[in-house]
C-alpha cells in the first residue's frame, strides 16, 4: 500500500511504498489485549509487603483477664481488629510478570500498525529536525495536522532536542523505532513516525 509523506509543516512531499507483512496486518483484539496485559504486568514492581499479626512487634502479653470485664475477649493487642495491629492476608512480594512469546508480540504490534493505518492515525513525516529543544516547534507541527489527542511520536534514533521539546506537551508521547510496543501504540489515538522510523521497522518485522 502506498501513505503519502509529509513535512513538519504538514504538506505532502511525496509517498512511500508500505510493507503488507507489516502494515497490512488482520486485526486480533483479542492478542493485543494479552500482550498489553503481560506488558503492564511486567512493569509491576511487586514489593508491596505488609504484616501479618505473628510480625507485627509485641502483642505477647493479653490485654486483659478472659471474663469479668464486659468487654469482648481479646487475646492480643496486634490482632487485626486492633489498632497498630496485624493485617488480614497480608500482601507479600511477588511476582506479576507474564511470558509472552515473540512471535505473539510481533503479531501484536504488526495488528496495531495496520490498525493506525486503516483508522487514518499513522502519519508518517519525511523528518524531524530541530536546531535545539523548542516546545513551539513541536506543538507547530501538532498544530499542523490539526492533532489534539493522545499523541506518539517515533524516531528512527534517539533525538534529545525532540525529546525536550516534547517534554512540556500534554499527551505527547516520544520513542524510537527500536524500543516502539504495543501497549504505547494503543494509549495514544495517534502516530506521527519519521520515514527513518519507518524502513527500521520494516528491517525488523517484515
Amino acid at each position: 500500500m502506498k501513505q503519502n509523506v509529509y513535512d513538519m509543516k504538514g504538506n505532502v512531499v511525496g509517498d512511500v511504498e508500505l510493507n503488507d507483512m507489516l502494515f497490512g496486518a488482520e486485526y486480533n483484539e483479542s492478542l493485543i489485549h494479552q500482550v498489553v496485559v503481560a506488558q503492564l504486568a511486567n512493569k509491576r514492581q511487586g514489593t508491596q509487603s505488609n504484616l501479618t499479626r505473628a510480625e507485627v512487634r509485641g502483642g505477647g502479653r493479653k490485654p486483659y483477664r478472659q471474663k469479668g470485664t464486659g468487654r469482648a475477649r481479646q487475646g492480643s493487642i496486634r490482632a487485626p481488629q486492633w489498632t497498630k495491629g496485624g493485617v488480614v492476608f497480608a500482601k507479600k512480594p511477588r511476582d506479576f510478570s507474564q511470558k509472552i512469546n515473540k512471535q505473539a508480540k510481533d503479531a501484536a504490534l504488526k495488528s496495531v500498525l495496520s490498525a493506525k493505518i486503516a483508522d487514518g492515525d499513522f502519519v508518517i513525516l519525511n523528518d524531524i529536525k530541530l536546531d535545539k529543544p523548542k516546545t513551539k516547534e513541536v506543538a507547530a507541527v501538532l498544530k499542523a495536522f490539526k492533532i489534539d489527542k493522545k499523541t506518539l511520536i517515533v524516531t528512527a534514533e534517539k533525538d534529545d532536542a525532540v525529546i525536550r521539546s516534547s517534554g512540556n506537551i500534554e499527551d505527547l508521547q516520544t520513542t524510537t523505532a527500536e524500543l516502539i510496543n504495543v501497549y504505547d501504540l494503543v494509549r495514544n489515538k495517534k502516530c506521527l513516525i519519521t520515514l527513518g522510523a519507518v524502513k527500521k521497522l520494516e528491517e525488523v518485522y517484515a
